[in-house]
């Protein structure tokens, strides 16, 4: 194979394939949701196509539950392929048949050494402390000369003159010298394809003319183009794609991501902790890219601006924090139902099947002021539902002192003759009512919140009042002036 060079620049006139690749032996990652991501917006910003492909030919790994929660976490962020994914093992023969290819046409080669010769001459390279560099003495054999009853694999023939430079997207011009590529395996001893030959056979035949993924791939990137030139040399058609190495995502430590960090899988973010789609959308757009000053960016907006070439060079670093905090904002765009319908499953798990969704939908606007991620609606919510006797936490105990109990009557009366159950109505009464007392009007709403949530901490106490609804309300403030309610009665 000739030393080059796999250029880049623009995506010319050829139309635009990008591909996400990822493998099901785990749930998809924060890390590979940013990468699916980019190869996205790369493709809907070029007018372009975006596939799928699982690579699952690690057959021992690879599970049902793992697939299906990789295509699961890709549905929620709006990340779904162009078209049917492309399911790697099922092209095992095709990945066979380009190995033939290379067999007949003297560019791979039948390697019987055993891997006991390969572990002794491992040895004796770290002995002598040089790097180890097979040199297989198969390479030139005759097929004449090749045994009828050994295994043997199928190495590909390395350049081993000059250098291959990389002009990639991200990371500019990586050069490599030839010598320094080993003659890797394309079949195992089993007549299986390796990683290495599927991806570069796969790449070619669903016309990805874009390889954008995490730079702990470069290394591979040099050796599948020694898969894909020497293919081109023996049929033509086998262009070299265009590459963009993404740095990958740190902690905001500096260390490698970990579970620590937040380096969960995608449906951890939506289920455990709450938070939508389109804020984590914005979140991993931002995590290496960046439109000057702009931090909420929408879809819309992400696809005109992006390109491949404004990602930083250097490793991202995640900050949980600033991704909940974005999510708040999220949350207080989103609109009222939309909220519920993600709500309301979440109090029917927490032990209130008859939580109301219309109910839920008018509390929005109050609940998510404060509110940082679904979670925090739902426990926001739990009042609306409650069912009497309160629970209440232990501060809200605290409040409801002897005296505080005695107002609570006195609210009870005075509100039990209010004709408009408004929100207007009901702070211009109250205020009256401290007025009156000579009290600050916290005096009364501290024990009153306590009374009708069971909390310290709460919507605006007329909204509560006025969610609640009238009986609601009187009979929960009953239930704590208890006796001071039927004295004054």
């Amino acid at each position: 194979m000739a030393s080059g060079s796999a250029t880049s620049g623009s995506s010319g006139t050829k139309a635009v394939v990008t591909r996400f690749a990822p493998s099901p032996t785990g749930f998809l990652h924060i890390g590979g949701a940013r990468t699916a991501l980019f190869n996205w917006l790369f493709a809907r910003h070029h007018g372009g196509k975006y596939l799928l492909r699982i690579e699952d030919t690690d057959r021992a790994r690879s599970t049902d539950a793992a697939i299906e929660a990789i295509f699961d976490g890709l549905s929620w962020l709006g990340l779904n392929g162009d078209e049917e994914p492309v399911f790697q093992f099922a092209r095992s023969e095709r990945h066979a048949e380009v190995a033939a290819k290379l067999l007949e046409a003297g560019q791979a080669y039948r390697c019987y050494l055993t891997s006991e010769q390969l572990a002794e001459r491992r040895q004796k390279a770290q002995d002598e402390r040089r790097p180890f560099r097979l040199d297989s003495e198969w390479r030139d054999a005759d097929a004449a000369q090749w045994p009828d009853d050994q295994p043997y694999v199928v190495r590909v023939k390395a350049p081993r003159d000059g250098e291959t430079t990389i002009d990639d997207q991200v990371q500019g011009p990586i050069t490599v010298q030839n010598r320094e590529l080993d003659d890797f395996i394309i079949l195992r001893s089993d007549g299986t394809p390796t990683y290495m030959l599927a991806v570069v056979v796969d790449d070619r035949d669903m016309g990805v003319t874009h390889v954008i993924r995490g730079d702990d791939h470069i290394n591979n990137a040099f050796r599948q183009l020694v898969i894909l030139r020497a293919m081109n040399e023996i049929e033509g058609g086998w262009e070299d794609p265009l590459y963009a190495h993404i740095p990958l995502i740190h902690g905001a430590d500096g260390a490698k991501l970990s579970k620590r960090h937040g380096a969960l899988g995608v449906d951890a973010y939506r289920d455990e902790m709450g938070l939508l789609p389109d804020a984590v959308f914005n979140y991993l757009l931002r995590l290496g890219w960046g439109h000057g000053d702009e931090e909420i960016i929408s879809r819309e907006q992400a696809v005109e601006w992006f390109d491949i070439t404004n990602v930083n060079k250097g490793a991202s670093r995640f900050d949980l924090a600033k991704l909940q905090n974005l999510n708040g904002h999220y949350l207080r765009e989103a609109s009222d139902e939309y909220l519920a319908d993600l709500v309301l499953p979440r109090l029917v798990a927490a032990g209130y099947p008859d939580a109301d969704k219309a109910l839920l939908a008018r509390a929005m606007a109050e609940l998510k002021v404060r509110a940082k991620d679904l979670n925090d609606l739902a426990e926001g919510a739990v009042f609306l539902f409650a069912k009497r006797p309160l629970t209440m936490t232990e501060k809200a105990q605290k409040l409801l002192t002897d005296e505080a109990r005695e107002r609570l009557a006195a609210i009870h009366e005075r509100l039990s003759g209010e004709p408009e159950w408004t929100l207007e109505a009901l702070e211009a009464n109250l205020k009256a009512m401290a007025a009156e007392l000579e009290l600050g009007l916290g005096k009364l709403a501290q024990p009153l919140r306590a009374a009708l949530t069971g909390q310290t901490t709460s919507p605006g106490i007329f909204d509560v009042l006025v969610l609640l609804g009238r009986d609601e309300s009187l009979a929960r403030i009953t239930a704590q002036a208890g006796e001071h309610t039927e004295t004054q009665a």
